[in-house]
């Protein structure tokens, strides 16, 4: 495929800054581009390379945009500029229908003539399958599952019974959707299962990173609102309910019954313990470790960032004193005051 500066000017609503018959063969970073190659410059840490790419033209912002040497692409937000530009170039195969010969299909299941079941896949009763929807091997969908339009479930995906997938949903390998909860009830210091009778509800335009697992609702749903993008191996536990639009880094663990506010950001290794809440625009970094709910937006953090090992060492001797220090400044300050 071939673009001029000109069109894709026009299809990022950017600013031209050179040649507008230019002809782009795709996308690469600016260390690597060639001619004939549009880069993007979205973090400062790359500015560097600037001065120095082989790409035809950038992606920049203006205040970047009198550093670049090559012809540029002047926007307010590049790197969004660039996903709506990489996504013209990204090799995406039409999906040709059909339902391959070695198909286990139960009864009474709806397949829309425009989906795509590939080799291997089994599905149990009353499943439904929505227009363009590709099912690639090694699937199983349980009974009465329901999957809409234009999904796409890579190989080896478990969707369990009754789990409800919305439009234009992107399920990656691996990825469990309504496996039990973790359920148990101690009686006499023995744990007795407790059934998980509800189910898992999938918004539109979600798209759930490989080895992911959902786990079904104790008492109603696990639900996983519109445009949520989960990265890959993360834990959902039972009745967790993520807002619209929040994005969750990989090896993110949510305890059952949590319930996670619309358009927030976790970062990778985050914990938060089960029956919390977090609102709407909260942003966690990485290794957060949330044993609160948390009521206003704004960007939270917990742990002790790294230092070397000996320094790290000598700090938690001092933490396990901190008890008696805090005494011993208590008692110098009533004594500085019983003094005056």
């Amino acid at each position: 495929m071939k673009k001029t500066l000109g069109e894709l000017a026009k299809h990022i609503d950017a600013e031209l800054m050179g040649d507008a018959t230019c002809e782009i063969t795709g996308v690469a970073t600016l260390q690597s581009a060639s001619d004939g190659q549009l880069s993007f410059l979205a973090n400062s840490i790359y500015r560097q390379y600037l001065a120095h790419t082989k790409a035809s033209a950038v992606i920049v912002s203006k205040s970047d945009a009198d550093a670049c040497p090559q012809a540029a692409l002047i926007v307010n937000d590049p790197y969004y500029a660039y996903a709506r530009v990489a996504t013209l170039f990204a090799e995406v195969a039409a999906v040709r229908p059909g339902i391959h010969s070695t198909v286990v299909m139960g009864e009474h299941c709806h397949i829309d003539s425009t989906a795509r079941i590939d080799a291997y896949v089994v599905m149990g009763d009353r499943v439904s399958i929505g227009p363009r929807t590709h099912i690639r091997s090694g699937c199983a969908i349980g009974s009465d599952a329901q999957l809409g339009a234009s999904c796409c479930v890579y190989s080896n995906v478990n969707v369990y019974d009754k789990t409800r997938i919305g439009d234009r949903v992107i399920i990656h390998s691996g990825v469990v959707i309504g496996s039990d909860g973790f359920g148990f009830a101690n009686h006499e210091h023995r744990w007795h299962k407790v059934p998980q009778l509800g189910h898992v509800v999938v918004g539109d335009d979600v798209e759930i990173g490989a080895n992911t697992t959902i786990d079904c609702g104790a008492l109603g749903d696990t639900i996983i609102e519109m445009g949520v993008k989960l990265d890959n191996q993360i834990q959902i536990g039972h009745n967790v309910h993520i807002g619209a639009h929040t994005a969750i880094a990989g090896c993110t663990g949510i305890a059952g019954s949590a319930k996670i506010g619309r358009g927030c950001v976790i970062g990778g290794a985050a914990m938060i313990l089960g029956h919390l809440e977090l609102a709407d625009g909260v942003m966690l970094t990485g290794g957060t470790m949330i044993t609160k709910s948390i009521r206003a937006p704004g960007v939270y953090s917990s742990g002790m960032g790294f230092m070397a090992h000996r320094a790290w060492q000598k700090n938690v001797a001092r933490f396990r004193h901190l008890g008696e220090l805090t005494r011993r400044v208590k008692a110098l300050e009533e004594q500085e005051k019983n003094h005056e």
